[in-house]
């Protein structure tokens, strides 16, 4: 009985998906690729550059630095996991990816995503205890908690994902192999399936929402109690120059959140909008916070800017 299950079961999935790029815009694949390319090469570079510099300053060995490291990490390992293939399918080197490969790229790509949402939660922590309880600070935030962080916030990542996996290979497809996509997603394989997929889309909703949703509910509340301490500090220079520390980290969080966020809903609920858009989005949501968060706290972070430049 077993033996004769196993054909229809692997019969269910096809060998590989064709990824077709972006629907629509395929006479311009190879022009959209340039700026793609420059992104991800700059995304290396800004990342690189940040890692040697932190690492090899043993004054830049504090908790705000090494989350900012675990935040390069994080930004090459989402950029590395989508834009090598993507470039492969513009340029229509190779647009098969196997069925494995495709489900390891998936989990990949929500893996380090949900991974940099922690760490982002993870920094605003750091900002609020630096501010509202400095003289706790070094006490609070050891090197050893630092890195407790950092394990948690990678065994919730793929106690969250691993259960994806099995949702989309429990699925059927009945041939259906042609993707309008230029890499791997939760929603984009699963919608390829001949059977009902409200399971995959509730269950991204309630992933993302507990994961990402929650963390981003609880930056805005550390942000809440620092700007309310903010407000009660006694000298007119303290509050400046605490904002100052504060600045990059939002705007690495709105870069983050808000085309992350974004992509997922529509993903899910906006029917209506044209695919391409969507695909496009997609596409910028993995290159360009990758390339401009390094940016972000390099011009910054008066320290970072200063080893970058006795590096260089």
């Amino acid at each position: 009985h077993r033996v004769m299950l196993a054909p229809n079961l692997s019969g269910s999935h096809p060998a590989f998906f064709i990824l077709v790029g972006i629907p629509g815009m395929e006479k311009s694949h190879t022009w959209i690729s340039i700026p793609v390319f420059m992104m991800y090469a700059a995304a290396l570079l800004g990342n690189s550059v940040l890692l040697v510099t932190i690492v090899k300053e043993r004054s830049l060995h504090q908790p705000m630095y090494i989350f900012l490291c675990m935040l390069a990490i994080c930004d090459l390992l989402l950029s590395t996991a989508t834009v090598p293939k993507t470039l492969s399918v513009l340029w229509s080197l190779s647009t098969r990816i196997s069925f494995s490969g495709c489900l390891a790229q998936m989990f990949s790509i929500y893996f380090v995503f949900l991974a940099e949402s922690a760490i982002l939660l993870a920094m605003a922590f750091d900002r609020y205890i630096a501010i509202c309880d400095p003289l706790r600070y070094t006490a609070v935030l050891t090197l050893s908690v630092v890195g407790k962080v950092g394990a948690a916030a990678l065994i919730r990542s793929f106690c969250i994902m691993f259960p994806a996996i099995f949702l989309l290979k429990r699925l059927p497809y009945c041939g259906h192999n042609v993707m309008p996509h230029t890499y791997c997603e939760h929603i984009g394989v699963a919608r390829l399936a001949c059977a009902d997929i409200s399971v995959n889309i509730w269950y991204g909703v309630a992933a993302g929402f507990l994961s990402a949703g929650l963390d981003a509910i609880s930056i805005a509340i550390s942000y809440a109690l620092i700007f309310r301490c903010l407000w009660g500090l006694p000298s007119s220079r303290a509050s400046p120059k605490a904002l100052h520390t504060c600045g990059s980290h939002l705007c690495v969080i709105t870069m983050f959140y808000t085309p992350a966020f974004f992509s997922f809903l529509v993903h899910r609920f906006g029917q209506h909008i044209p695919r391409h858009v969507l695909i496009s989005l997609a596409n910028l949501y993995v290159v360009v916070p990758p390339m401009l968060n390094p940016v972000v706290y390099g011009v910054r972070t008066r320290q970072i800017r200063q080893h970058v430049a006795h590096l260089l």
